[in-house]
C-alpha cells in the first residue's frame, strides 16, 4: 500500500437527449443530511491492502449501489481532496436507476463524543445530472473529473 491514502471510484456516465450525463452520489450520515450543492460524489472508497484500484472502485460500486460495475473502466487519472486522500478515478458508460440502489451501512458515534453509535448507509441518495448541475452539487475537489469525462466522451 502506498504511505499516502488512496480511494479508487467510478464516475458512471451516459448520454440523454445529446447530453451527457454523470451519477453522483449523496453520503449518508448527519453530517451531510442538510447539504446539497457541494456534497455529490462518486462511489469511491479506500483501496484495501493488496488490491489494485480497479478492483476497488468495482467493490466500492457494489458496495456502495447494490449494482455491478461491468464494462471497461477508462482511466481518469488521480485526483486529491481537500483533506489529503487521492483518489483513483474511472469511467463507465452505463445506465443505473437511482431509485434501485442499496447501499451498506456504516457505524459511527453520534453525536461527536457521545459515547452513543448510530448506523448510517454510505450513501442515502443518488442520481443523474448533467454536467452543469453536477458542477454545482460535486465536491470542489472532484470537479475536474468532469472535465476529463468530458475531453474522453469528445464533448
Amino acid at each position: 500500500m502506498p504511505p499516502f491514502r488512496l480511494s479508487a471510484g467510478i464516475l458512471l456516465y451516459r448520454r440523454r437527449r445529446g447530453a451527457l450525463q454523470v451519477f453522483l452520489v449523496h453520503p449518508g450520515g448527519p453530517f451531510w443530511a442538510a447539504r446539497d450543492l457541494g456534497a455529490w460524489q462518486i462511489p469511491k472508497g479506500a483501496v484495501e491492502p493488496g488490491e489494485q484500484p480497479p478492483e476497488a472502485a468495482r467493490r466500492e460500486f457494489r458496495e456502495e449501489l447494490g449494482s455491478e460495475a461491468e464494462g471497461q473502466l477508462e482511466p481518469l487519472g488521480r485526483i486529491r481532496q481537500s483533506g489529503g486522500k487521492w483518489v483513483e478515478a474511472y469511467a463507465l458508460a452505463g445506465d443505473l436507476d437511482p431509485a434501485g440502489i442499496v447501499s451498506n451501512q456504516s457505524e459511527m458515534e453520534w453525536p461527536p463524543r457521545s459515547g452513543k453509535t448510530i448506523f448510517i448507509p454510505e450513501v442515502d441518495r443518488a442520481d443523474w445530472f448533467t454536467i452543469d448541475t453536477a458542477r454545482a452539487k460535486m465536491l470542489a475537489s472532484q470537479r475536474p473529473l468532469l472535465d476529463r469525462l468530458e475531453r474522453l466522451a469528445g464533448t
